[in-house]
């Protein structure tokens, strides 16, 4: 089993930055998610990390604006969020997978989730 605890959510103004944390334990994970959902619309995944080796990958729409880390010896995994839009207002979750396969984005493709934080940007 897999626990995943997820913090560093709150409100900030547009262009403002905040860090999210994602503790985990439990059985060796091969890679960590963060995915969001706002309120009607579907869940959809924001950034990727693979922990053995630290590759990344991001969607689109937080390119050059999201960093997705790792801290294999605290088994945690952050993700600094900068130049926030009201946009990007969502629950934040932490994913995790034990098993490789599946494209990154789906969250079928995760067996582990967090309770999720909530992270409101205003204009």
């Amino acid at each position: 089993q897999v626990l995943l605890v997820e913090s560093g959510g709150g409100s900030v103004q547009a262009g403002g930055s905040l860090r999210l944390s994602c503790a985990a334990s439990g059985y060796t994970i091969s890679r960590v998610a963060w995915f969001r959902q706002a309120p009607g619309q579907e869940r959809e995944g924001v950034a990727l990390i693979y922990t053995r080796y630290g590759t990344t990958a991001y969607a689109e729409s937080v390119k050059g604006r999201f960093t997705i880390s790792r801290d294999n010896a605290e088994n945690s995994v952050y993700l600094q969020m900068n130049s926030l839009k009201p946009e990007d207002t969502a629950m934040y979750y932490c994913a995790a997978s034990t098993r490789v396969g599946g494209s990154w984005y789906e969250p079928r493709s995760y067996n582990y989730w967090g309770q999720g934080t909530q992270v409101t940007v205003s204009s």
